[in-house]
């Protein structure tokens, strides 16, 4: 039949009825959602600024634990001449390495020769091993171990000097951070009848092999402390019977005038630069200056903690 839409055996669909429908799960408006901002290329994964900034990091670590293991293990002094210098002036050393096949001249003979007279072991270590030890420095065959400095205890200062039977006499350096500097107040002290020295832990120079050589071997007469707090340990020192005598240049009265000399004291000395700081010259009972020539700059802080220790030392021979 034409025009006829219905057809026998014919199955009608609805245009109506719906199926099962297969959603987004809301996944697709998420996906149009915003992730935050763009992180920074240091940070995105295997970029290479993140690459570059992971190996600086690794770089620190390494370096900070070489750091670490050089303080355990003390300090390598290389090259002939610091070496030998270092022998000579008694620096306690444990070990001495010599390359393999080294050139021999006077100083490695006598270098040689000293460290065998005061017992420190000779090594030979093949001249790669030898740049590895002192990181490509100019060893020129020659090395020395010396081992870290065995720090006093402030308290122990106290207990020395009391136990001297003369008045405690006690150097304190506030920012003193140059390791010659550092050797040659040690040496002062040791000449002008201290008891001890006394450091910072921070913002200081340590004993090190310079400091040794300039203490010209006097390191190893007189006890050397490290505190946390310098201003809590001379308030300690006070409360102990000690008088805080620092150096200013600023100060009311000259070493010429220092009537405290005969007294226990503490003589604090300042950086090289800035000299006392402010709160540490507040912990002071009085402040000591050097009289000088007009016109002339102020002394380093080895030399005026030497000049006011010789007049500590001359007004005590006196009294």
């Amino acid at each position: 039949m034409a025009g006829n839409d219905k057809r026998r055996g014919a199955v009608r669909k609805s245009s109506t009825k719906k199926g099962m429908v297969v959603g987004s799960g809301g996944q697709r408006k998420k996906g149009l959602e915003g992730k935050g901002p763009t992180p920074k290329a240091e940070n995105r994964y295997n970029h290479p600024a993140k690459r570059k900034a992971d190996a600086r990091k690794q770089a620190q670590q390494q370096r900070e634990k070489q750091r670490k293991v050089a303080e355990s293990t003390g300090e390598l002094v290389a090259g002939r001449n610091p070496v030998l210098e270092c022998i000579r002036s008694g620096v306690p050393a444990s070990v001495l390495y010599a390359a393999h096949g080294i050139d021999t001249d006077d100083r490695v003979s006598e270098s040689v020769r000293l460290a065998a007279d005061q017992g420190i072991s000779v090594v030979e270590v093949a001249r790669t091993e030898l740049d590895r030890m002192t990181s490509n420095a100019v060893h020129q065959g020659l090395a020395l171990r010396i081992p870290p400095y065995e720090y006093s205890d402030p308290a122990d200062l106290l207990t020395t000097a009391w136990n001297s039977g003369m008045p405690p006499l006690i150097v304190a350096l506030d920012g003193v951070t140059d390791p010659r500097n550092l050797g040659a107040v040690v040496r002062s002290a040791a000449a002008f009848g201290a008891h001890g020295v006394l450091l910072p832990q921070r913002r200081s120079a340590g004993m090190t092999a310079v400091a040794w050589r300039s203490s010209a071997g006097t390191a190893a007469r007189i006890p050397v402390a490290k505190t946390n707090n310098l201003n809590r340990t001379l308030k300690d020192f006070k409360s102990d019977g000690l008088m805080a005598v620092g150096l200013d240049a600023d100060a009311d009265i000259t070493s010429d005038e220092l009537e405290l000399a005969t007294d226990p004291i503490v003589v604090v000395v300042g950086s090289e630069g800035r000299g006392l700081a402010r709160l540490t010259r507040q912990h002071c009972d009085q402040t000591v200056s050097i009289p000088m020539a007009s016109g002339v700059e102020s002394l380093n802080a080895s030399v005026a903690a030497g000049v006011v220790m010789a007049e500590v030392a001359r007004r005590r021979r006196q009294s």
